[in-house]
Parts: structure tokens; sequence; C-alpha cells
């Protein structure tokens, strides 16, 4: 059946679902590709051409499935920087360079792409690519407000821009100039249009995108002024210059400058920028791929490669993967590529077709549009959300974005990541942890035999830094199963991991599967957002285990409420209770902690740790135990997986004891104790029955409670409920045998 359902949704079935998804978009995205040129002073119709390009090239060579391509937000202040700096104040000679550079850049996709370097994005801190695109927004705000007003001939870096916009609004508003007034009103009416365009409810009014609305409205002005026989007001300097013929004004690069230092690091920043906004928007795009898919990334980096160079080729800017157009196109209904590409042939008709009325675009509508782009990308409320997860993010993002808007973006991402890695290195007060453990293997990945979850171990510490190492493993085990992934040996464990991970619980959930993190309960943070930072806590008797709850804990705590339980997660070392079972004769217990019990406290599940083992071969290990007091007496005995733990009851003086009829239970479990014939009394055909239609686990019993384990490791919540399932249905069926007997 599901395989019906996924060909009837990638089929010619999706076809008219993917031709509707094509032309929304494609209303958004020709607005946003005159502008985004624009912004970044280029001529209007190369940010079509890379739309059209990217299209078609990405939507057959690509491994994204519902992804729109084009050109990018996160370009526009590396592309404004190309062509001023390249060009030498000449802006047009400037663009022909910056084609080169786009060539070139897109040559080192498509390499990239090869080298299977679709992990690149991993390397950088996930708070430092935050302040990177809240920089990049605030300069796009900077730029096309002043555009906005009428001023389309403010110059200088972002901070002066910004600067600028009260004296050069309010000498907009002296300028007693028609011309810019009317410029004004309809920038502003644009941005308002932007603003509350999704607080207006109508069904009707909706089917149409905000910025299609701007260009109907503003391009309408003009006609409406014509049938009055009123003068057109904005002279064409204020409007959007496109060629007479499109198809035979395409510009073409200039290679001159290809081995110059400034050449060079245009072509290193536009590569690194558009590898970044296209991975992420990839990443993003993939959860909410309506059929659970996960993209290629290398074939898509060498689709966006080929794409770009022919983009350049032929005049366009770079071809990037955009997040926005892209959620859009999953929006309203589409499943697959050929979305991408209906797009793409529906923007080359808007630009054969309305060539006329695209020449009656007002700068100022384009300039709102980026306007409002900007203020999303740096919202305050991001601010707020950065200082939410943490004291030392806001510092990596305020770093990254303040040495952004001052020098460049290469330079302020570089900031982000050394200012990251010292912060990492101060909190744990240590170089050595990541300098000595960097190269080590700190993963380790396999199937469990018993219960047939996945289960991934992680050693040392775990960051941007070497978080592609984790993916690799988690990529490797398919969402529709169990996974388990445990940090009680890694000290540190950063906020890029944490929110990756995240989005990785997600996936597994919405195919069917499902992750849990597990091990982290140790481990401090400094706020209560589940994606702080968690660095381990030195041990000291009594003290709170965390400051802040995990997720884990989270749901230890509903769990325990769901069965009207008690939960106290804090570190208790009076483990006497625990000492006479034979499992911990030879090992040490040091404390349990995330400690759920029953209403009358005979029944209690907690994560207990102990170390095994002596000097050099000392080791800590961490497992979830149940405890169940029983009513009456019952037999001391043993029960284990055959094999397991045969040498150690051996040496306790415990005999493997048969039970009479059941030959797949003899040749299947260890059944060790003292009284053999009131143990082969207590296991009656019902209990045996039980025992072998659910999972192994170690089952002790010390003749007044019951000790059950399944694992040495923590268990996640799920692996928790099925132990206290089966731990309450063992003590009822041993209980109903003592009474019989």
């Amino acid at each position: 059946m599901s395989q019906t359902i996924h060909d009837s949704d990638t089929g010619l079935k999706a076809l008219p679902k993917n031709i509707f998804a094509g032309f929304v978009v494609s209303l958004i995205a020709l607005p946003l590709a005159l502008g985004l040129a624009l912004a970044s002073e280029a001529p209007p119709i190369s940010g079509v051409i890379a739309s059209v390009v990217g299209g078609v090239f990405v939507a057959i060579l690509g491994g994204s499935n519902v992804t729109i391509t084009g050109p990018g937000n996160g370009l526009v202040i590396v592309l404004l920087g190309a062509i001023t700096t390249l060009g030498g104040g000449d802006l047009y000679q400037g663009y022909l360079f910056t084609l080169a550079a786009i060539v070139v850049s897109g040559l080192l996709l498509l390499l990239l792409g090869f080298l299977k370097m679709g992990l690149l994005a991993d390397f950088f801190p996930a708070s430092a690519i935050q302040g990177m695109l809240a920089a990049i927004g605030i300069g796009i705000f900077a730029k096309q407000f002043h555009m906005m007003i009428g001023n389309n001939n403010e110059k200088g870096d972002i901070f002066d821009l910004l600067v600028n916009i009260p004296e050069d609004s309010w000498a907009a508003i002296q300028s007693g100039d028609p011309v810019i007034y009317t410029v004004g009103a309809i920038g502003l009416g644009s941005l308002l249009i932007m603003i509350y365009y999704s607080k207006i409810r109508n069904k009707y009014f909706q089917l149409i995108p905000a910025p299609m609305w701007i260009l109907i409205l503003s391009v309408g002005l003009g006609y409406v002024l014509n049938m009055l026989k009123l003068p057109y007001p904005i002279k064409p300097k204020f409007l959007v210059n496109i060629p007479d013929n499109v198809l035979t004004n395409l510009a073409f690069p200039d290679f001159s400058m290809i081995w110059k230092k400034e050449f060079l690091f245009a072509v290193f920043a536009i590569t690194l920028i558009a590898s970044i906004e296209s991975l992420l928007s990839i990443k993003a795009i993939d959860k909410l791929d309506p059929l659970n898919r996960r993209s290629n990334m290398n074939r898509d980096l060498k689709a966006l490669g080929l794409a770009t160079a022919i983009s350049g080729m032929l005049g366009g800017l770079n071809v990037v993967t955009v997040i926005a157009r892209s959620s859009v196109n999953v929006n309203n209904g589409a499943v697959n590529r050929s979305a991408n590409f209906i797009h793409a042939i529906f923007l080359l008709a808007f630009v054969l077709v309305f060539q006329e009325q695209l020449r009656k675009i007002p700068l100022a509508a384009l300039a709102a549009i980026l306007v409002y782009t900007g203020y999303k990308l740096a919202t305050p409320r991001i601010f707020k959300n950065i200082a939410k997860i943490g004291r030392e993010q806001i510092i990596i993002f305020l770093a990254t974005l303040l040495t952004t808007i001052f020098t460049n973006l290469i330079t302020g991402i570089s900031v982000g990541i050394l200012v990251t890695f010292l912060i990492h290195v101060l909190l744990n007060k240590s170089f050595g942890l990541f300098l000595n453990h960097l190269v080590k293997p700190n993963i380790l990945l396999y199937k469990e035999t018993d219960g047939g979850n996945y289960y991934i171990s992680v050693k040392y510490f775990c960051s941007f830094l070497n978080f592609y190492k984790l993916k690799n493993k988690i990529n490797a085990v398919p969402e529709s199963e169990e996974l388990v992934v445990d940090f009680s040996l890694c000290s540190f464990v950063d906020h890029t991991v944490m929110e990756g991970l995240e989005n990785y619980s997600d996936t597994f959930a919405k195919r069917g599967g499902h992750m849990e993190l597990i091990g982290l309960d140790k481990h401090d943070a400094d706020s209560v957002h589940p994606f702080a930072i968690r660095k381990i806590l030195p041990l000291s008797a009594l003290k709170p285990i965390e400051r802040y709850f995990t997720k884990r804990q989270t749901d230890l705590e509903k769990t325990a409420a769901d069965y009207k339980w008690s939960y106290i997660a804090n570190k208790n070392d009076h483990t006497d209770f625990m000492q006479d079972f034979i499992f911990f004769h030879t090992r040490e217990i040091n404390h349990y902690y995330n400690r759920l019990s029953s209403e009358d406290e005979r029944s209690q599940v907690f994560d207990l740790e102990f170390t095994e083992g002596a000097f050099i071969a000392r080791e800590v290990v961490k497992t979830t135990v149940m405890h169940i007091v029983m009513d009456h007496h019952i037999p001391v005995f043993t029960l284990d997986k055959e094999g397991l733990l045969e040498l150690l009851y051996k040496l306790a003086g415990f005999k493997e004891i048969t039970i009479e009829n059941h030959p797949d239970f003899n040749r299947r479990f260890f059944l060790r104790g003292e009284d053999q014939g009131a143990i082969r009394q207590m296991f009656t055909d019902e209990l045996v029955l039980f025992l072998e239609s659910n999972p192994y686990y170690h089952v002790e019993s010390n003749g007044r409670s019951l000790m059950i384990l399944k694992k040495e490791r923590l268990l996640g919540v799920q692996e928790i409920k099925q132990m206290m399932y089966f731990g309450n249905q063992l003590s009822q069926l041993l209980q109903q045998t003592v009474n019989r007997q």
C-alpha cells in the first residue's frame, strides 16, 4: 500500500499539484529575483536568469525533492561587495568581473559535490550562522530602506547606511518633490502590504502572494493614471530597467582579473555563503517534505554548481536553494522536482510576455519587499531566542554579527568559529579535551541483538568540530527504526549538536521511528532551553545532578505521572538495599538517580552508577534498574541469558537448574539458585511462557526483592516503560505462584 501511495504522489498523477505549486512560487520568485539583483547592484534581469537556469538544471540533475532554486538573500551583501570592489567605481564592469567569479564559484561547488562535501555546513556553529544571517538581513535592510524612500544614490558600508536612515528620511520629507513623495508612498505602502498581508483572512485575497500584490498594484497605478489622462509621476530612474530584447542582450563574464587577490577573495566568499545557505535550506526543507524523503546533498551541490556556472556565463547571479520559496512550494502541494522546473518556465514566460509591464515596476516597491525580508532575517525575536539558549550563545552571535557588519562575511564567520571554540575551551577549562580527542574515533554504532534497537555511544566531546562523525552514524540508521544515542561517556555537548539532534529526532518521528537521547542527566546547563550546551558535572555526594531537566528527565516525570508514581531526579548514595544481589558482589555501587517509585514505595526504577574492575581497568558503568519488594519470601535465584554471567554465579556456588518439559527455555536461559526444588516449583508453565514471550532481562531474587536490568547502559524512556511492564507482570506471576503454594 505504501509503495502505491508513493508512486501516485511522485508520478504523473501529481503533475497538477506541481503545476499549481510552481505557478504560485513563480509569483513570489519574480519580484524577489528582480529585487535581489537590484540589491546587489546587478541588472534586474540577472536575478531572473538565475531563477530560470537554476529551476531547469537543478530540477533535472538535483538530489533534493521539493526545493526551489534561484538567487538567495545570503549572497546579496557578498555580490554587492564584489561588484563595487572589483569594478573600482564602475558598477557595470564590476558586474562583469563578478559574473566571472560566479562561474568559478559554480565550478568549485561542482567540485565540492564530487568530493562529497555535503557535510560542509556541519562545521559552522549554529549561533555563528545565525549571526551571519542576521548581519546579512541588517545589510539588506540598510541598503534597501534608502531605495524604498526614493534615495537610489546612497553609498557606504552597512554601518553608515544604518546611521544615515533618519537623516535621509527627514530629507525626503522636507524635499517637497512630488516624485520623491510618490516613490516614498509606493515604498511605504508596499511595506505595509508585506507586514499586514498575513492578517487579511480573505481566501480570495490570499490566493495571490504579497509580493505579487505589490507588483499588481504598483504597475496598475501607471495604467490607472494613463486612463485618467494624468502624467505618470515616477521618472525612469526609479523604475526597473529591462532590456528591449532579453535574449539578445545577455551580459557575459570578464575573466581578466581571475588571478588577482580581490577576485579570488570574491570567489571564496561567494562559494562559502552559497554552499552554507543551500545546505541549510535543503536540511530545513527535508523536514517539510510530505513524503519524508532525505535529499542527496552531494548530488544537489553538483547540480547547483553546474547551474551557477551556466547562469554566470549567461549574465545571471548565483543559483542557491532558497528556504522561503521552497516552503511556499511545499505548502501548495508540491511533491517532486518538477515544481521547480515549472516555476522556472513560468518565470521565463513572464519575462518574455510581460516585458513592458515589468518596466513599470517601481524600484521602491521591490525595495520594500527586501526591507521586510531583511527585517525577518534580523528581527529582535532572533536576538531574544539566541539569548534564551545561553549567555555564551549571544556572545558568539553578536561577535559574528558585529564583525560581519564592520568588516565582511568571511571575517565575520571566521571570528564566530574562533569565539565559539575559545568559549568551549573556557567552559571546560581544557584545551586538551578538544586537541587530544579531535581525531580519535568517538562514535560507536551497533544494533542490539535482543531488543533490536540501534545504539550509538558518544565519547569525549561532541561539538561543531566533530558533529559530522555522529551524523554519519545516524544517517546509517533507517529512520523507521528505534535509535538510542548515549552521551554517558561524553563530557561536553554543544548547542550546534543539540539543535541538530532535535532535527533528527523530528525526522525519525515523522518516518515512524524513534530517536532518544540518554546520558545527559548528569550534565549541567546554563538555561532551560533544550538546545543549551551540556557539560558534565563533577561528582559530589547528594548534590542535585542537574540544574535543569533534560528532555529524558521531563519524559520520565511525565511517565511517573501517567503511572501515578513519584519522580525524584536528585542523586542518592543510600544503596545498601542493592548490595545483597549477586550481580553487585564484585561491583561497587556509587549512587542512583532519576528515581521513579510507586505509591507504596515497593516498586521503583532508577538510573544506577557503579564501577567494576580496578586500577587502570577500572570502569564506570551507568545502567537502569528496576527494584521490586515482594509481599512474601521467594527463593533466591538468578535468571539470565545463557552464558552471560555463568562464571560469576559458578563462583558464588550457584548450580544451573533445568525446568522439565521446557527444553527451549533451558537452552535460552541460565537459571541458578540454592534451593533447586523450590525454584523448580516456582517456575510454572505460565511463568516460563511469560519469560519466553518477552525480551531478555537479567532477573535476580535475594529472597525479599527482585532486581531487573536489561543492559549495562542507561535505558530510554520507551525501554523503561517496557521494563516497568515486564517487572510488574513478573512480580504478579511470582506472587500468585507463592500464594498457591
